[in-house]
């Protein structure tokens, strides 16, 4: 059996690059001949080898890197007919999808030991359009927020980064009206986002869908329609306190195979987020593929809830910053007080 080891020598401020050698050993342990192949910076540079390895015949393909690089060689083999096992080796900020298959996000020689259990999982996989994704996409101005944080804030500062930002693109958040049909119904109405989501695990935070699974063909829907920023804040809190922003009114929240987004007003762009990047704009149809890639998962973790230090950090300083708003601090429109 021959595997193809893909990674982002990039990754991890290129610590990845110094372990290659002994992840290359774990893979030959597992029964594999084993080679790599380092990404380039040539667009989709990740996908055309995984698909290149696929159509060669190699019976498994290992992604080594953030979830940028395990989003293109997903693309890179999602659309085969026949598919080779995938493998994951997080070396990113968030690692969502490798936190939600309880993959060692810290120690790359650990996270490649997995195969080794000879555990896997059949995952569903998301399609919008024609591109394909892993865990998430959504719509909105709430949206905005993956792409105004810089990678190096990223890097730096995690989930942090994030909640800054976002912090200060509240008060910039604006509803939309849009229609979105799901399995059971249609939403016709202003929304401040929408999300699709594939794992329990977003950003770090394992609550957003608290009843995920990674195998039964549905995407958890959050149609958030509320854009008042106090209502945002309080529906975050809820959520970081046990998922209980799922029955919230301001919230809708079911189960659905697919997805037609649309913005009501024709001349309103709506961007769509896939897996943390973009990914073009509605209208857009979304797909759950039940089942469609064996992945190798730690199954003798996966029905535990974990949530990382970082998350833990995040989650902490954002209930502080909650505590800390006033009544004196928000106007009449829900919007925050620049005075301090």
């Amino acid at each position: 059996m021959r595997a193809r080891l893909i990674y982002n020598p990039t990754s991890g401020k290129e610590a990845l690059k110094k372990s290659i050698v002994d992840i290359l050993n774990v893979m030959e342990q597992a029964g594999y001949e084993a080679s790599a192949f380092a990404t380039t910076p040539e667009p989709n540079s990740a996908k055309k080898e995984a698909k290149r390895a696929a159509l060669d015949g190699f019976e498994l393909v290992v992604a080594a890197g953030g979830d940028g690089t395990i989003n293109e060689v997903i693309n890179g083999i999602a659309g085969l007919e026949k598919r080779p096992k995938l493998a994951i080796i997080p070396g990113g900020t968030t690692n969502d999808f490798a936190r939600a298959l309880r993959i060692p996000r810290d120690n790359f020689v650990e996270a490649a030991k997995v195969i080794l259990k000879n555990q896997t999982i059949h995952s569903d996989i998301g399609k919008a359009g024609e591109t394909y994704f892993m865990n998430i996409a959504a719509g909105g101005y709430l949206t905005e927020l993956t792409y105004e944080v810089p990678s190096h804030l990223k890097s730096l500062f995690g989930y942090l980064a994030y909640l800054v930002k976002g912090a200060e693109m509240l008060p910039r958040v604006k509803p939309i009206e849009m229609k979105l049909e799901y399995d059971d119904g249609v939403y016709e109405g202003k929304a401040s986002m929408f999300f699709l989501g594939l794992t329990n695990s977003i950003g770090g935070f394992e609550k957003i869908s608290p009843d995920a699974q990674l195998d039964d063909g549905k995407f958890s829907l959050i149609i958030v329609k509320t854009a008042n920023v106090i209502e945002i804040m309080h529906l975050v809190a809820l959520m970081i306190n046990g998922g209980k922003h799922v029955n919230d009114p301001r919230i809708i929240y079911v189960k659905t195979s697919k997805l037609y987004a649309d913005a009501i007003d024709p001349d309103f762009r709506m961007m769509i987020n896939l897996d943390g990047e973009y990914g073009g704009d509605a209208p857009m149809t979304f797909e759950n593929l039940k089942q469609h890639i064996e992945i190798y998962a730690n199954l003798d973790e996966i029905p535990e809830s974990a949530v990382s230090g970082e998350a833990e950090k995040a989650s902490d300083e954002f209930i502080k910053q909650v505590e800390k708003l006033t009544n004196e601090d928000i106007d009449g429109d829900g919007k925050i007080s620049n005075e301090d």
